[in-house]
Order: C-alpha cells, then structure tokens, then sequence
C-alpha cells in the first residue's frame, strides 16, 4: 500500500475511534445521570437571591445534562452559607450528582479568614454564572453632597446595617482608601431599614447590589429621588458607565490593589460551582449543559416573564476571576483587613 494512502487510512480510523469515544462517554454519562436526581446545594433559607437562582436552574439545567435527570436543590443555611461550604467542599458526594450555589466571598474569605475556611476554592472549579452581585451607592436627592467632587469636600453620613455585611463594607473601605468625608452610620435592621433612612433623609448615601435596587427601588430611580454616584466592581456594570468605579478614585498602588481584590467578589454572583474531585469529563459537561441552558429559548422566557436579572459569565471567564482573586498577595489581604476595621471608626 502505498505510503500515502496508509497515512489517509491511519487518520480515517483515529477519527472513527475519536467519534466513537466520544459517542460511548456520552453514553456513558446518559446512563449514569438518567432516572437520576442532581442536587444544587445552596447555604442560605428559600426566599432571597441564592434560592431564586438555584430554583431558575432546578428548572432548566437538567434538559441539558445527559440522561435529563431531576434537579433539586437542599437548603443547608447557617453562618451566612459557610456551614453549607464546608459540606460541599469535605463530604458531598464528587460524583456529579452534587453541585453548589454558594455565597461569592468564599474565595476572598479563605485568604483572610483562614482557620475559619474549611474549604479550598483552588479545588473547586465554577460552572457558570447567573448574575453579578456588584454594590451600587446611591445618593439622595437633597443631601448637600451630590458629586464626587463636593463629597471630597463636605462630611456625608452613610447608612449601615452593621460591619460584616458586604454593602455596609463598600462604604467603609472607600472612607479608608480614598479622600471621600465618608461618615458611618451603622446599626440599622437590614437593608430595608437603611433604604428608608436614606428617604427620610436621616443618611445621605447607601449601597446595595445594584440588581436589588433596580427590582426594588425602580420608581425612586426614574423619579430621580435616588441616583447612583460611586460602583464597586472591577468594571462598570452595564448602563452605568459614566458613574465612577471606587477603585479608580485611588492614586496609591497598594490600596488600589487591595480595592480591586474586595471588588472581585461581586463578579462573582450567583454561580454554579462543582465540588472537588469531580472528574474532568463531568465538569466538561456542566459547563456545556450550563453554556446550553442560558441561550435555551425556555431559559430566556422564564427569566423575562419572571423578570429574573441576568449577566452570564462562563465557566472560563469564572475561573478567571476566582484565580485573581486567590492569587491576591498576603500585603494586600491585610491592607483591605485593616481598611475593614477602621474604616468605620
């Protein structure tokens, strides 16, 4: 035979094997997953953003999975979702009938609060996300200081809720970094509580994830007795563009870095995440059935009828931004821990 024609018969039968490899794995994971249920583990109660997502994919994502098992999700709430955390990450099955939805700071949270962590994000590899959670400060109308400019100058109070919630972090941590005459005002019940401060005037400013004060707050945005006037994320949230980042108010390279490692955890959001171990294959397959699921038509009717808020980040770009955030030196972790504290004294 001659030399070429062995060549071109070698490559028709690699690609034969090639095809029929890949028909078989998927065989294989339709019989494993078929008549199955995948459980989305989520560490927070029903009601609430962690729970509308999870839901939204208990109803889609198994359509796409080989074999079209039922998707369920378990709550595990406590600690603010740290006791569900370590579960998924040391005793949930790895087997790919286990996937998370877990809070964002985990990542920013095993570098400062190590002996608390009982999780390793390096092991864990996220599946794709819904929705960023990143904060938004709003000024009132009527509070003396309705610039970037005139808050350099004039002393502005900033409602709270109290000094470990990330909403009421944003205010603190730019108080610190920046020139802004911040004033905290800390204490309230909840972020309902700190809104209707904010209305009657007893606070000037307060943040909060912008997707919430869109869904919540809209009237008060048209009407313009609320506007946004500083972002917290490493890039303007769509629509938004001409409202300054926080972290392009800092001149100083290291407070700048640290600013950037406590915006990241807004990319973040509410996102798929797999356990550790789950082999390579299945994790191919979340991401695809994930990537599939939000430009399914049924998808995108069920998030418009429902008026369900998304910016979809793939599995990829999710690792990208979980890797930026664990590769945050251990200057700029204590920089932001310091900023945490004192930036509300």
């Amino acid at each position: 035979m001659p030399k070429m024609i062995k060549l071109a018969a070698a490559s028709a039968i690699a690609a034969v094997l090639s095809v029929s490899q890949v028909l078989a794995q998927s065989e294989d994971l339709a019989d494993f997953f078929e008549g199955g249920t995948v459980t989305i583990l989520t560490g927070h109660p029903p009601g609430g953003s962690y729970d509308l997502y999870s839901q939204l994919a208990a109803r889609h994502l198994g359509k796409h999975i080989p074999g079209q098992p039922e998707v369920i999700v378990q709550h595990m709430p406590g600690g603010g979702g740290s006791i569900a955390s370590a579960h998924f990450a040391n005793r949930s099955l790895n087997d790919g009938t286990v996937i998370g939805l877990l809070p964002e700071p985990l990542a920013a949270k095993q570098l400062m609060e190590p002996d608390s962590s009982h999780w390793d994000l390096n092991e864990m590899r996220y599946i794709g996300r819904f929705n960023d959670v990143r904060s938004v400060m709003m000024v009132r109308k009527g509070a003396a200081a309705q610039t970037i400019e005139q808050l350099r100058e004039i002393e502005t109070p900033v409602g709270c809720t109290g000094t470990t919630s990330s909403s009421s972090q944003t205010g603190a941590v730019t108080r610190y970094f920046t020139d802004l005459k911040f004033r905290m005002v800390c204490g309230y019940k909840g972020s309902s509580a700190v809104i209707l401060a904010l209305t009657r005037g007893e606070v000037d400013l307060t943040s909060s994830v912008w997707t919430n004060w869109v869904s919540r707050q809209s009237e008060a945005i048209e009407s313009g007795d609320v506007k946004p006037i500083l972002q917290f994320g490493l890039e303007p949230i769509a629509g938004l563009e001409d409202v300054p980042l926080a972290v392009d108010l800092i001149d100083d390279p290291a407070a700048k870095s640290a600013m950037k490692f406590f915006a990241a955890s807004g990319e973040i959001g509410r996102a798929l995440i797999a356990p550790p171990g789950l082999s390579d294959e299945k994790y191919q397959m979340y991401t695809e059935a994930f990537d599939a699921m939000v430009t399914d038509p049924d998808f995108l009717a069920d998030t418009s009828e429902k008026g369900i808020p998304l910016n979809i980040l793939d599995g990829a770009g999710m690792e990208e931004v979980k890797t930026l955030i664990l590769s945050t030196s251990e200057a700029d972790v204590k920089l932001l821990a310091t900023a945490m504290d004192e930036g509300f004294n």
